[in-house]
C-alpha cells in the first residue's frame, strides 16, 4: 500500500462503501457484441505464395457468433492465394463485371484451379448472413479460381490454411462482424 496523508482513510471509506453494496447490484448481462474479443485482424489483402497441383473441390459457408466464414476445400495440399477488398468483382476470362449487394467486396484468388463441376461461369449466390452477403463465383482459367463474397462493409478479415482431412487442405476465411 502506498502512504500517501489520505491514502489509508481511502482505502478504509472504499472498503466501507463495498461492504455496503447490495450483492443485487445490476452487472450487465452478456450479448453477442460483448462476447465477441477485439478484433486486430485488419483489412488489409492477405497472401500466400505456394505452388500446387491441387484443385477446388467444394466452397462452403457458416455463420459464427463473432464472424462469418467461407471454407474453401481443395483435393490435396494446400494451395497460395491473395484474399483482398476490390473495387468490383470482374469474371476471371471474361474480363466482365458481376454486380452484387453490400458494401464491400473481398476477392479470393485462389492458385489452383477448380473442378470441372465449378467451371461454370459468374454466378452470385445470396447469403444475407450478419457479414456475407452474397457468395460469387467468378471463374477459373488456367490453373486460377476466383470467388468473392460481398460484404456489409469492408471489415477486419482473416485467412488461412488449414490440412486435412485426410490428404486433403482448407483455405479459411473469416470476416468479422464488427471493428
Amino acid at each position: 500500500m502506498r502512504r500517501t496523508k489520505f491514502g489509508i482513510v481511502a482505502a478504509t471509506a472504499t472498503a466501507a462503501m463495498l461492504a455496503m453494496t447490495p450483492a443485487a447490484v445490476a452487472v450487465p448481462t452478456s450479448t453477442a457484441a460483448s462476447t465477441c474479443a477485439t478484433v486486430y485482424w485488419g483489412s488489409l489483402a492477405k497472401t500466400k505464395t505456394l505452388s500446387t497441383t491441387s484443385a477446388l473441390t467444394n466452397v462452403r459457408t457458416g455463420q459464427h457468433t463473432c464472424y462469418d466464414r467461407m471454407v474453401i476445400d481443395l483435393k490435396s495440399k494446400p494451395a497460395g492465394y491473395t484474399v483482398k477488398y476490390v473495387d468490383k468483382f470482374v469474371g476471371i476470362a471474361s474480363g466482365i463485371e458481376v454486380k452484387t449487394t453490400g458494401g464491400a467486396k473481398l476477392q479470393i484468388q485462389l492458385h489452383a484451379p477448380a473442378s470441372t463441376s465449378y467451371n461454370l461461369g459468374a454466378q452470385v449466390k445470396t447469403l444475407n448472413y450478419k457479414t456475407f452477403k452474397q457468395q460469387v463465383w467468378l471463374g477459373s482459367f488456367e490453373g486460377e479460381t476466383l470467388l468473392g463474397v460481398s460484404t456489409r462493409a469492408r471489415l477486419p478479415m482473416r485467412a488461412f490454411l488449414l490440412n486435412g482431412p485426410g490428404t486433403s487442405s482448407r483455405l479459411v476465411i473469416d470476416v468479422a462482424h464488427q471493428w
